[in-house]
């Protein structure tokens, strides 16, 4: 039921800390797709929402009609569940890459629409976008076809699923209001809903390289993403993850792609990154109805890595796709190489106990692999590899990464940024926190 009060009202109740009706919220978001609330009474709802908060139901019915304010896909023809899974970002995160395809060897469908890299954090859609010819944008057909032949597509958001969202987001950005947990939820989850999901499962990262480091700031809104996404009719489950050392070895697009490509042809391994993967992966086929238990669903997603099958679905994606039919063969053929790879030695030999991922994903910005403003162009071939976690040895010949660059003075600078971002000490690391650190559902 749409509302009969003007949106100065609407807005002024807000203010005063009322509760507002669906009908009320969904007359402020049909005026944000439609351009007739000005950005000054955008932001003004954005700040009132921030300071004053959404409940449960409020949030569910921002998420609703945001969901609503553009195209919704529906995938009924297609021969398997619907799931998908969603990271909140973090640094050397590359798990989309290999459970998307994992997942459609299993039977699961997979229509993934993923994001471009955010601050300090990289996106899917950058290190897609390294594959020369990959479209992340390739139209509704398309996208449908693959999905249908090969299992799985991971592509970018197109201006006509959640229109309403992308406008409140850029206003959001520019008034100090980003970090609101009720504009989070219906910001991630519209464009979820919109996807025509049946399933979702979700990675909400906590630590120093995390967007929400604090743990209790990641478990709220890890809590309103699965409340809300099943108060909209969404199945859900949130996982709690390590962010206070790099998910992988690598941080960078090209870097982190060629990663993935070796560890689903087997040529290479990385243990947290695997982890990640399965857990997720684990609960999206439960969602989806093919597995009745985590262990028996992480068993059959292991099994689609160590056959080939997640490789070979990876490999037919990305040529669907318009990428190079031989990548998972040549990948170093097609994958940009940087000139200039530079070991980052540390000042003195001991071992990790401390790292700022933060930091270590802002110098892959600062060789160019990531963006300070929206119209630049990325590097795809720089970036960090040989990542030092923490509790490794350090010193000659064991170095803090290596950093590769278009140039020697780019290099310099993020050498000095990786040593700045690692604690080197003489004794034992402290314990590791647990990589998987709680389940919400």
């Amino acid at each position: 039921m749409a509302s009969d009060l003007p949106p100065q009202e609407i807005l002024r109740r807000k203010r005063d800390g009322a509760r507002l009706s669906a009908g009320e919220i969904g007359a402020l978001v049909a005026g944000v797709a439609s351009g007739d609330l000005s950005d000054a009474q955008v932001g003004a709802f954005a700040m009132a929402a921030f300071l004053k908060g959404l409940d449960r139901d409020e949030t569910v019915a921002l998420t609703r009609a945001m969901t609503a304010s553009g195209r919704t896909l529906n995938w009924d023809d297609l021969p398997g569940p619907v799931v998908d899974k969603h990271s909140t970002g973090g640094v050397g995160d590359t798990v989309s890459l290999l459970l998307a395809p994992a997942l459609a060897a299993c039977g699961a469908c997979v229509p993934m629409i993923a994001g471009r890299g955010l601050g300090h954090t990289g996106g899917t859609v950058d290190k897609l976008e390294a594959i020369p010819g990959y479209a992340v944008r390739p139209g509704l057909d398309a996208l449908r076809a693959t999905v249908r032949d090969v299992g799985c597509a991971i592509v970018g958001q197109t201006p006509d699923l959640a229109p309403a969202d992308g406008r409140l987001y850029a206003i959001r950005d520019v008034t100090g209001t980003v970090e609101a947990i009720p504009l989070l939820t219906s910001s991630i989850l519209s464009k979820k809903l919109a996807a025509g999901l049946g399933g979702l499962a979700m990675d909400v990262k906590t630590g120093s390289g995390a967007f929400m480091p604090a743990y209790d700031d990641a478990r709220r809104l890890a809590t309103s993403l699965v409340e809300v996404a099943r108060g909209a009719g969404l199945p859900t489950v949130a996982l709690l993850t390590d962010m206070d050392q790099p998910l992988a070895h690598v941080a960078g697009n090209a870097l982190e792609t060629a990663h993935a490509v070796a560890i689903l042809t087997g040529r290479r391994s990385d243990a947290r990154l695997m982890e990640v993967t399965l857990a997720l992966g684990a609960e999206a086929l439960l969602l989806a109805g093919l597995t009745d238990d985590a262990a028996a669903g992480r068993a059959t997603l292991a099994r689609a890595f160590a056959s080939g099958a997640a490789a070979e679905r990876f490999g037919r994606m990305g040529a669907a796709l318009g990428g190079p039919v031989d990548l998972m063969e040549r990948p170093d053929a097609h994958l940009a190489a940087a000139p200039v790879v530079v070991e980052v030695a540390p000042e003195s030999p001991g071992r990790v106990v401390r790292i700022e991922v933060r930091a270590l994903g802002l110098a892959v910005v600062g060789l160019g692999g990531g963006r300070t403003r929206p119209d630049q162009t990325i590097d795809p071939a720089v970036g960090l590899d040989q990542l030092a976690l923490v509790g490794a040895e350090v010193g000659p010949g064991r170095p803090l990464a290596r950093v590769h660059a278009r140039d020697a003075a780019t290099a310099d600078r993020a050498a000095a940024a990786v040593r700045r971002a690692y604690e080197i000490g003489d004794g034992a690391a402290a314990a590791e926190r647990p990589l998987i650190q709680e389940r919400i559902a």
